[in-house]
């Protein structure tokens, strides 16, 4: 943890299963703020997940954060500590908007955990009532700050190898053992088209605009989606769930640009590679030379604790979280969902 200093920007989080767990592990290495109060309604112990985040000296910190922070009774009991000016909102998708309207209305910043919810207007709507409260509401769409991604986006935008001539991503992972009640019942989390999917949707937003059309096949459980470009470009996506409960959680992109192409692998190491389409030569990227090290979840939270210390806006806004749901509403169209 940080050094106490007034400086210093509290947090509270609301649901402590895997991504609160995940949220205090990024907080607990950040600068500059510092975990008051923890609150969990539905008392979960789950510390489960497709992703790994944390290294075992990590997940010990968590565990004695856990065991030693405060636990508030209610939302309004955290709500009311004037030594929290954030909130974490860990929770299932469907209790989203009501916790963040409260929060918002209690003058605290937020972080919202993906996806923020499954109605845009919904969210245009809160992101109204966060403008006029004068607060920051960040919608938690990790990759736009996932270091590699992070790279993969600015050289795309820049062209730094040139135009991008297509492009795939793939996120797929086991169906989810825990929390089934949850994310098995669509209507509640918008399954994994929106669960998971969303990741690799959100970041063709981010890195290549608005697609001009949108094609998907499969099911809100597996989907494979194709995004249309006005310059002629297609960037293709599947993500979806495993049946095999012992699949190993995949995320692989490919970028082919005119002059290369950028290839990253989670589980690969290297994760990130150009190869060079003259000659063929592959370079390897260097964690800690050409992109920071740490995941998307440190860098998102490190980039909020910035804007709030700084006056600034959110690096990504409730509006980014309404343009990429109505996106994610287009696939579950184009399936006939």
């Amino acid at each position: 943890m940080t050094t106490s200093s007034p400086r210093e920007i509290g947090v509270g989080i609301v649901g402590v299963g895997f991504m609160g767990r995940t949220h205090l592990a990024s907080y607990a290495r950040t600068e500059g703020c510092r975990v008051r109060a923890l609150l969990d309604p539905a008392q979960r112990a789950a510390a489960t997940g497709n992703l790994i985040t944390t290294g075992d000296a990590a997940k010990d910190d968590v565990e004695r954060l856990l065991a030693t922070l405060p636990r508030a009774a209610s939302l309004d009991e955290l709500l009311a500590r004037p030594d929290i000016d954030l909130v974490s909102i860990c929770t299932p998708t469907d209790t989203h908007i009501e916790l963040v309207r409260t929060a918002i209305r209690a003058r605290k910043h937020v972080l919202v955990e993906k996806p923020t919810a499954l109605d845009a207007n919904a969210i245009d709507a809160l992101d109204q009532e966060a403008r006029a409260a004068g607060v920051l509401v960040m919608p938690a769409h990790c990759m736009r700050f996932w270091p590699a991604w992070a790279w993969m986006a600015e050289a795309i935008r820049t062209r730094r190898f040139g135009a991008v001539q297509r492009a795939r991503f793939r996120r797929l992972g086991a169906a989810p053992s825990w929390s089934q009640q949850f994310y098995l019942d669509f209507a509640r989390s918008g399954g994994a088209i929106v669960d998971l999917h969303i990741h690799d949707a959100d970041f063709v937003r981010f890195a290549f605009g608005e697609p001009t059309s949108v094609r998907a096949s499969g099911s809100r459980r597996h989907v494979h989606a194709q995004y249309h470009f006005a310059d002629g470009v297609v960037v293709e996506a599947e993500g979806g769930w495993m049946d095999d409960p012992n699949f190993a959680f995949t995320m692989t992109s490919e970028v082919v640009c005119d002059r290369a192409t950028l290839d990253f692998d989670l589980m690969r190491d290297p994760e990130l590679r150009v190869t060079s389409a003259a000659d063929g030569s592959v370079t390897a990227l260097v964690v800690g030379r050409d992109y920071p090290a740490g995941n998307g979840y440190d860098h998102e939270i490190a980039a909020l604790i910035r804007a709030i210390a700084n006056g600034s806006p959110a690096p990504v806004s409730l509006g980014d979280a309404a343009r990429t749901q109505r996106l994610l509403d287009r696939e579950i169209a184009a399936l006939g969902e």
